[in-house]
């Protein structure tokens, strides 16, 4: 069912649907174009956070099933069934896979919905949307994929070419399971390589279902593979595989630097990373639409639980519009967001991923209160089964503080008052991140200073989170090295062959 016609579902629906896709999900590895078992057999659990309840008990691979679906991967590249494939060839199969994308939605949206508690009319409005308008932009531009011709002497001719890299292994997270995957996986196929695909553990099931849908599409076996597993495990194992040509990974900061240290321990592979954020948003007094601001202040920390790598978790405000501002978000941002049943189509704050999760952001919030800022609403959990996490508002912070520097990874808003522009890039700048800031002013002057002067990958002035798929992204510092969604992306996954040919006289 299409995504406009599972729109209209109701809680009820959506409820029945649930119970039909869990009591025929797969959970075995996606290898060759098949499903297998592990090769030791082992498995874990994946529960869902809006009730804690087992949901399915999913193949974990270890180092031998790394092999295997690397092996898998190796041979479909070296047959050269894909990258030798027709670039149109190629472009056709990937546009019917974003037509098999949109038949299922209702499958797809469903299974991140119970894996990671992420509120259904989210998977419908904005993941799956998304997942499809990848797909479409990067296999658009596999025939646009160029080389040059360089201006030589006469008697000789050189060019370079753009080749795919080979074998690419991706690690991609919980918080946008589909989408995040697809942001890797589609410009890696765009591009003529072969996939194998490690999904975070806390969200395996919808990733299983899309590399069977590429295949149905006509996708050759071996192409696109998918292996469940613990990071620590098949993660690792795949980063460090002599086989792998190129790992790309979104996740936390540190396990980023893992990457990089098993890149180097292994053949030296290419490593691409997106890794945590600490974005802020910085309101100068002068900001034209404070209704739209704030609205936009609200959303950018609140959306998705605040399980967002850019989410807008520091609002720097400068000192005159500082208590408007506090007064307007507290009236704004205390009942927009309210917590739910993520199956029912009117929610918009579902549970956080995992109990641990909870309580990790649990302990950010008293650390907020023992460091001394302000609880101005939240804090604290609604009375109702599951990992769940009012929304949470803290003011009088300042940039010392636990709140203020450590990705939290929840609903969990703090305010930064600052005097002058001089200080508001000084406390923007004051992280070991740099993915993403907003900017928010009516002054053309002071939006190309803030724009030029903080350390961000991504600037959004007047708005927050928008962008289309021409827009790079991704950050600058600790918070990574990968450029996803653009042209550049697909391009991160060739490189050039120069040929030097030397011509009979």
């Amino acid at each position: 069912m299409s995504i406009e016609t599972s729109g209209s579902n109701t809680l009820e629906q959506w409820q029945g649907i649930a119970q039909r896709e869990l009591s025929a999900v797969q959970t075995r590895f996606f290898i060759d174009g098949d499903y297998r078992d592990a090769i030791d057999g082992a498995r874990f659990e994946s529960i869902n956070p809006a009730n804690l309840e087992t949901i399915a008990v999913v193949s974990a691979a270890n180092e031998k099933d790394v092999d295997v679906a690397v092996a898998a991967a190796r041979k479909a590249f070296r047959s050269g069934v894909w990258s030798g494939m027709a670039p149109r060839e190629r472009m056709e199969i990937l546009y019917r896979y974003t037509k098999l994308i949109d038949d299922n939605a209702e499958q797809l949206a469903v299974l991140d919905t119970l894996d990671m508690g992420k509120p259904i009319s989210d998977m419908l409005n904005g993941d799956i949307p998304a997942v499809i308008s990848t797909i479409q932009f990067m296999a658009e531009y596999i025939d646009k994929i160029e080389g040059t011709v360089t201006n030589t002497a006469s008697d000789v001719m050189h060019y370079v070419l753009r080749e795919p890299i080979g074998v690419v292994g991706a690690i991609s997270p919980w918080n946008y399971p589909l989408l995040m995957a697809i942001w890797k996986v589609a410009p890696a196929l765009a591009a003529g390589n072969t996939v194998v695909l490690k999904p975070a553990e806390q969200a395996p099931l919808s990733c299983l279902r899309i590399a069977e849908l590429f295949v149905e599409a006509g996708g050759p076996p071996g192409v696109f593979n998918v292996i469940n597993g613990i990071g620590e495990v098949a993660g690792k194992a795949l980063a460090l595989h002599n086989d792998v040509d190129k790992v790309t990974f979104t996740g936390s900061t540190e396990v980023g630097k893992l990457m990089l240290q098993y890149a180097g321990q292994s053949n030296m592979k290419r490593v691409s990373l997106e890794c945590g954020g600490k974005s802020p948003q910085v309101f100068m007094a002068d900001t034209a639409n404070l209704e739209r601001a704030v609205s936009a202040a609200c959303d950018g920390i609140y959306t998705n639980m605040g399980e967002v790598c850019n989410a807008g978790s520091r609002i720097l405000v400068e000192k005159p519009l500082y208590d408007e501002f506090v007064e307007r978000f507290i009236a704004e941002g205390k009942d927009a967001y309210v917590p739910g049943d993520p199956l029912d189509p009117q929610t918009n704050l579902g549970p956080l991923v995992t109990a641990e999760a909870q309580q990790r952001v649990l302990s950010f919030i008293e650390s907020g209160k023992q460091e001394g800022a302000q609880l101005e609403f939240g804090g604290d959990v609604p009375e109702m089964v599951g990992a769940y996490i009012n929304p949470t508002l803290f003011t009088n912070v300042n940039n010392n503080m636990r709140i203020a520097r450590e990705e939290i990874f929840g609903p969990v808003a703090s305010i930064l008052p600052f005097d002058g522009i001089d200080e508001a890039i000084a406390i923007a700048n004051d992280t070991i991140y740099g993915l993403a800031a907003g900017v928010w002013t009516s002054d053309l002057n002071k939006a190309h200073r803030l724009i030029k002067e903080i350390e961000a990958g991504v600037i959004w002035v007047n708005s927050f989170d928008e962008g289309d798929m021409t827009q790079p992204f991704g950050g600058y510092k600790q918070s990574g090295n990968a450029r996803d969604k653009c042209v550049e992306s697909i391009l991160s996954y060739t490189q050039s062959k120069s040929a030097w040919i030397r011509l009979s006289e």
